[in-house]
């Protein structure tokens, strides 16, 4: 598993076709094994399939390939006592590396596996996760998904939704020595900011979150010193409490656009947050299992960014993060803890012992 991990952070796949390469890697080595996989492709990116087991239920482990940018020296992976750096070995190399060692140990056994499992390799997560909604449109999902993101052998069985949003404020120009002849567009946006932070729905929580999240990503406005702004706008990253509602939400947030004159409120995405509840039996039985390998209680959070998991919770399955121990992912000293790495493949093969 290990080496596996080595050979996967070597590859750079940081580009698409990069990361269609460390795919069509993965689909070699399963098939080396004896595993049947089906690559399919969406908008020229790859991803594999692979199912084990018979039976009514069915899980399904994800995991990505792809990775952010990094420096050449950070895809020459190396181990420093417990440590393997390496770009991509904590997001999510590692959890690759472990539900395909994990889904080749079942394998072995399979006739005997009273439910299915289907292992979902992806290319694209760190982007805009097309190719994990491809497969749950094409019917690929099942009765509880585990998507192998780095948590500290910790349960994530919550995330936040997502709204992302632009809303364009209107001014009207006048020279920049006369500014009370104008009326200042980036003005109006510091003062729609204030108002939008004031609104109702930013007080909410649940057992795992304070509140939503609300950041100011963007403003564009202005491009002479000497003329006052007739327009303005400004970009925010939304990520609300799972328990929430999403359109209670933008009509709130709309409402208030509405009070600045020939302002307009655009919806550029959404995403809905992942609700899965802790007395789900697939989720005490991963809690059962973790306790046994860790020696304590297995911890249930909530995630606030969102993973490739909210594309199956929104088709209705049971869906979690749910990954070994790392540190610094997307960063110069990316890591994972490589006994983390060994309980977190022992926990997927024993989820499916008698």
């Amino acid at each position: 598993m290990i080496t596996l991990l080595k050979d996967l952070v070597r590859i750079k796949s940081d580009t698409i076709e990069s990361a269609n390469n460390a795919l069509l890697f993965c689909e070699s080595w399963l098939e080396k094994r004896g595993i049947h996989t089906t690559v399919l492709q969406h908008e020229g990116k790859l991803m594999l399939v692979a199912e084990i087991g018979i039976g009514d239920e069915c899980m399904i482990w994800n995991g990505h390939v792809d990775v952010v940018p990094g420096n050449p020296e950070q895809f020459e992976p190396f181990i420093e006592g417990d440590l393997l750096y390496g770009r991509g070995t904590a997001d999510m190399k590692a959890g690759v590396a472990a539900m395909m060692q994990a889904f080749y140990e079942l394998s072995k056994e399979s006739k005997s596996l009273t439910k299915k499992i289907q292992l979902h390799i992806v290319t694209d997560e760190e982007t805009d996760g097309k190719t994990t909604k491809f497969l749950v449109d094409q019917g690929y999902t099942g009765d509880f998904v585990i998507c192998g993101e780095p948590t500290h052998l910790q349960i994530g069985l919550q995330a936040k939704g997502i709204i992302q949003f632009d809303v364009i404020l209107k001014g009207k120009p006048s020279h920049g020595s006369r500014p009370w002849e104008g009326k200042n567009a980036i003005e109006q946006a510091f003062l729609f900011d204030q108002q939008l932070r004031t609104l109702s729905f930013l007080i909410a929580s649940n057992e795992f979150y304070d509140y939503p999240s609300l950041n100011l990503a963007k403003i564009q406005a202005g491009d002479r010193y000497n003329v006052v702004p007739d327009e303005c706008i400004i970009s925010y990253d939304l990520r609300f409490v799972p328990g929430q509602n999403m359109q209670s939400i933008t009509s709130e947030i709309k409402k208030l656009a509405e009070k600045f004159p020939k302002s307009e409120f655009k919806i550029q995405a959404t995403a809905p947050a992942v609700t899965t509840e802790a007395i789900n039996p697939f989720i005490e039985r991963i809690a059962h299992v973790t306790s046994q390998f860790i020696g304590k209680p297995a911890v249930l959070f909530g995630q606030h960014g969102a993973a490739d998991a909210r594309f199956y919770a929104e088709a209705g399955a049971g869906a979690i993060e749910f990954g070994p121990s790392g540190g610094d992912w997307h960063g110069v000293k990316e890591y994972v803890s490589i006994s983390s790495l060994e309980n977190y493949k022992n926990i997927l093969v024993s989820l499916f012992k008698k």
